[in-house]
């Protein structure tokens, strides 16, 4: 998969701004942003169902605008909101979306059987799909977007909205894939722990463009800091400031009542940090050390955090 200047318009705004990106067969790769970041977008094009306004993209090596009808047959896709219908049971939903892609009689019940191996429905196949939890059709709309074995899966933002057990569940299910059928998987997501989990390479996009690229650990690792967490009573913007301008101190950013500082050396602005905050109104209940997360490293080059709501800070 490969996009070389990529970008899309809608009027006035661009919500995908000259995107270079690569990904290559059999990887995972997390793609990372806020709402209106323009990840959702870009999904949107390499899936056919928006045409790019400038550069070029191609999936599974076919074209998105010169050849989509090719680019639609190699890719399984798995939006936000699963489009099914309640009425039909988990079965005649399969048989049904084997049948648009032209599979026999024959190929769909050995595709059914390979599909419910890799993705646990259980008896709630035969079910009616209006009696399934959130959990269960997010697994169902995953086996229906894997019933003509695409070569490339894009999963748009899939345990949004799920409880700890089922997310996990579809954690193991995109590991599954990707290492028993070699299956290139284009993840977007909102959950930093979710692409830290599961991704081979990560791409952060930020206003349109791809702002950084690599292994989680790599971009962690290109911190090169410490970060102290400090939790405390009610906001001070003066303290943010004060820390900003301070040699010891890289970076300062708040969300909520925490400040997360970086640092070449905790041991040495630790002391400094404890200082500064005591001129200011703020009351310090913890300070923490700790090593840099995902998060971290988007704040650092966006100006922001991630929140799990989807809405950065």
């Amino acid at each position: 998969m490969v996009t070389k200047g990529l970008v899309r318009r809608f009027g006035s705004l661009t919500a995908v701004n000259g995107l270079d990106l690569e990904v290559g067969r059999g990887e995972i790769y997390g793609f990372l942003g806020p709402n209106g970041a323009g990840k959702s977008t870009l999904l949107r094009v390499l899936c056919t169902l928006l045409r790019p306004s400038a550069g070029q993209a191609t999936v599974a090596g076919y074209d998105v605008v010169e050849e989509p009808q090719e680019v639609r047959f190699r890719i399984g896709v798995a939006l936000q909101e699963a489009a099914l219908d309640d009425r039909q049971s988990g079965r005649e939903l399969l048989v049904l979306q084997g049948r648009l892609y032209g599979l026999k009689s024959a190929e769909i019940r050995t595709r059914l059987r390979d599909v419910l191996d890799l993705v646990d429905i259980g008896d709630a196949i035969d079910r009616r799909i209006g009696t399934y939890s959130g959990g269960m059709k997010r697994r169902l709309d995953l086996a229906a977007a894997l019933m003509h074995n695409p070569e490339v899966l894009f999963l748009d933002e899939p345990t949004t909205g799920l409880d700890p057990t089922s997310r996990a569940s579809v954690w193991s299910e995109v590991r599954r894939l990707n290492a028993e059928l070699g299956m290139t998987i284009f993840l977007t997501t909102q959950y930093l722990e979710e692409a830290d989990e599961l991704a081979d390479r990560v791409g952060i996009i930020c206003r349109g463009r791809l702002v950084a690229e690599g292994p989680p650990d790599e971009l962690k690792r290109s911190m090169g800091q410490d970060i102290i967490v400090v939790e405390t009573e009610g906001n001070d913007a003066t303290a943010l400031d004060a820390l900003r301008q301070m040699d010891v101190v890289d970076g300062a950013s708040a969300k909520d009542e925490t400040i997360t500082i970086s640092t070449p050396d905790s041991s040495v602005a630790l002391n400094s940090v404890v200082i500064a905050l005591s001129k200011t109104c703020l009351k310090v209940k913890s300070l923490t050390l700790r090593t840099p997360t995902l998060d971290d490293v988007f704040a650092e080059l966006t100006g922001s955090h991630i929140d799990v709501s989807g809405i950065s800070s």
